[in-house]
């Protein structure tokens, strides 16, 4: 409460919002202080248990820019990089624009008008999303839910030890069968994976499942481009790949290689985005066919799978 009144009065150029507190939780302080004013906030959660990382993502949902963990205390293996991750992350958070609220939930049920499109047999949805990505991923899946035949494949940068919770708090919010992808288990239509911490995700000969841990491309693990990559190479002209909100260019190349390979491709639009980069990367690269609000997004794979 404390810190509803102190955002008024100091406007700060960035708040750490823990999750936890007494009389108000992060999230009802986060969706109270945005109401205000746009302000970059930056929630820090322990990475256990699962129902705390939950409340975390639905403060992302109220409008918070970023999750990390809380630094472990001082003395443990881990204190060093985690306090890094911290002080990077709000140091760049500091910098972000905030210029809106995420849309409300009753908001998303409904599919804008149809976007130009030409349907075709379309396999795989492969995403590649950073600061921002959680919200504006379930704005592009709630109104697919019913009629969802892909599967969908994400990369989405988080702090690790976010992925379960992650999992969770996508599953239901958007209705659909949500997991961690697990190295030889086949795509099936309709159902989500996400890449899991420190490992690359792509598809093998068969539609099945490869991960690499521990492999770095372009500096990120997991990293998008190498989802595209991947999709572009085992699908070509039965894929879309979409570049959405984030810092930094990750998933512009992996972009561009699926559209030589025919397949349909994605980037955000400025207005919409939480951080205009790797979209922007993608669009300055030719890699994006399309250039659209998630919303729209959400009608072009409607009005493109078969």
């Amino acid at each position: 409460m404390e810190a509803v009144e102190q955002a008024a009065s100091l406007a700060p150029d960035v708040i750490v919002m823990d999750v936890n507190m007494p009389r108000m939780n992060g999230y009802e302080a986060t969706r109270q202080i945005l109401a205000e004013r746009p302000i970059p906030i930056v929630m820090a959660s322990a990475s256990l248990p699962v129902r705390e990382m939950e409340t975390t993502f639905a403060a992302l949902e109220a409008g918070a820019l970023a999750v990390v963990s809380k630094p472990a205390g001082p003395g443990d293996p881990a204190h060093d990089a985690m306090a890094r991750r911290l002080v990077t992350t709000v140091k760049l958070m500091s910098e972000v624009t905030v210029v809106r609220r995420w849309p409300r939930r009753d908001r998303l049920q409904r599919l804008p008008p149809p976007a130009h499109s030409r349907q075709r047999k379309i396999d795989v949805v492969a995403i590649a999303a950073s600061t921002g990505g959680p919200t504006v991923i379930t704005e592009i899946l709630v109104p697919l839910a019913a009629q969802l035949t892909p599967a969908i494949c994400i990369v989405q940068h988080m702090s690790p030890g976010f992925m379960p919770g992650f999992v969770e708090w996508l599953s239901r919010r958007t209705g659909l069968p949500v997991k961690l992808a697990e190295a030889g288990e086949p795509l099936l239509p309709g159902h989500v994976y996400l890449a899991p911490d420190g490992s690359q995700m792509g598809i093998a000969v068969g539609g099945k499942i490869e991960l690499h841990p521990g492999l770095p491309a372009n500096g990120f693990c997991p990293s998008g481009s190498y989802l595209l990559a991947s999709v572009a190479q085992r699908y070509g002209k039965a894929a879309i790949g979409i570049v959405l909100t984030g810092m930094g260019s990750d998933g512009s190349e992996g972009l561009l290689k699926l559209r030589q390979a025919g397949g349909v491709t994605i980037a955000q639009e400025a207005g919409s985005c939480a951080v205009f980069g790797m979209p922007k990367t993608a669009i300055a690269l030719g890699a994006a066919e399309h250039v659209l609000p998630p919303a729209a997004i959400a009608a072009l794979i409607h009005n493109t799978v078969l």
